[in-house]
């Protein structure tokens, strides 16, 4: 493994278009990760793991946060802020695990500075923050690619292979359900549970996972109607959430999304012509979580075709930064595997309008400029006083 490159030290760069292919060998790419929180360490671990690589540098403004992460992954070169980090130059590929209020202009410096940007979900706090990440990343001829570690994975593959192939038939109905579990103490962490830092609620934080994974391997959405509830968190936004999402193909799935989960899950189950597929996980799957059952009138050499690959990749960061690291290495840009990087929002900044204004929300609603801001929406408080009454909106 070749040793640490120094921040400033000239090392080939990756095809600056982020489109077309690099003349010669591959080159060596030095990535940086801003933020050294939990989410960081699986960056960096799935950094190590990658031929062609080198973690160069890290940025927290908690210098003992910042000394720990950089010491157990043997990070050289080490900054307070995002600023310093720049101005060092020779980054190649920025990790943005830092809450997502700073997303915005965080990306936006770093595709400036010449970096392509790598950056944690929720991507941003709104369609128009997303909107100007992308337009920055467009007119600096840099990718940019949201986390959404759900899509990567031998099965995922097979399994949207299989549907996009029309062999098990029309996709009818869906279930997509984020049971997870937070405590009172998760949410005493000052950014979280308000619209103005944290942007949203269960739906935007945790949800918007399953929903990217249903959207990847549906395609299409065209809309939504949903409610938002409060039921034990005291928090601004919602810890539980119902919705209603309608696809082109016209398949129409049941969205759930909460934190009140003592048994954990995440769920996806999609129903066609042909097959039930099903899969059940928490943070990450592999072939053991999926389930493929034809229908009655399916015969068995026909479903035989329909298995997973023998060579099993479980879903990750390891695997999602795999694709986007040999795709950047061979020149090609950020690969097919993080198209469609506002899909998520989209679907999530429906179902928080259509909470917002009591009724089905159309994608093609949100070209208006009014609907692709702040998410906050009415949430129904259904916490129970003492004497039994409670249930406002608020």
């Amino acid at each position: 493994m070749p040793q640490p490159v120094p921040i400033g030290a000239p090392v080939p760069s990756a095809d600056p278009t982020g489109s077309g292919r690099a003349d010669g060998p591959a080159p060596l790419l030095r990535a940086a990760i801003l933020g050294t929180g939990g989410v960081a360490h699986l960056h960096a671990a799935a950094l190590a793991g990658l031929d062609g690589v080198h973690l160069v540098a890290a940025a927290d403004p908690s210098g003992q946060h910042l000394t720990d992460f950089a010491d157990a992954y043997g990070v050289p070169s080490r900054f307070s802020s995002l600023e310093e980090l720049l101005e060092g130059g020779g980054v190649d590929v920025l990790h943005i695990c830092t809450p997502p209020g700073g997303h915005a202009e965080q990306t936006a410096a770093a595709v400036r500075a010449g970096a392509h940007v790598v950056v944690e979900k929720p991507a941003a706090l709104s369609l128009d923050q997303l909107d100007t990440m992308l337009d920055a990343a467009h007119a600096a001829r840099r990718g940019l690619a949201v986390v959404f570690q759900q899509r990567s994975g031998s099965a995922a593959a097979r399994v949207k292979e299989l549907l996009d192939s029309g062999v098990l038939g029309r996709p009818l109905s869906a279930l997509c359900q984020t049971h997870w579990y937070r405590t009172p103490e998760y949410f005493a962490v000052p950014w979280r549970g308000t619209w103005a830092t944290e942007g949203g609620g269960t739906t935007l934080s945790h949800g918007s996972h399953q929903i990217d994974l249903l959207a990847y391997l549906l395609g299409e959405w065209e809309s939504v109607h949903a409610t938002l509830w409060r039921q034990q968190h005291d928090i601004e936004t919602e810890d539980l959430a119902h919705a209603s999402l309608v696809f082109a193909s016209g398949a129409v799935a049941s969205v759930v999304t909460t934190v009140l989960g003592p048994r954990q899950s995440s769920l996806i189950r999609i129903d066609t012509e042909h097959a039930t597929i099903e899969l059940e996980h928490l943070y990450g799957h592999a072939h053991a979580d999926w389930t493929i059952t034809p229908a009655a009138h399916v015969d068995e050499e026909t479903s035989s075709a329909w298995v997973l690959p023998e060579l099993e990749i479980p879903s990750g960061h390891d695997a999602l930064l795999a694709e986007i690291y040999a795709s950047l290495r061979s020149g090609g840009g950020m690969p097919p595997i993080v198209s469609h990087p506002s899909r998520a929002l989209e679907i999530v900044t429906g179902i928080y309008a259509s909470a917002r204004e009591g009724r089905w929300l159309a994608r093609a609603d949100l070209a208006d400029p009014a609907l692709r801001g702040p998410l906050a929406a009415p949430v129904t408080d259904g916490r129970r006083r003492a004497d039994g009454t409670g249930g406002t909106t608020a």
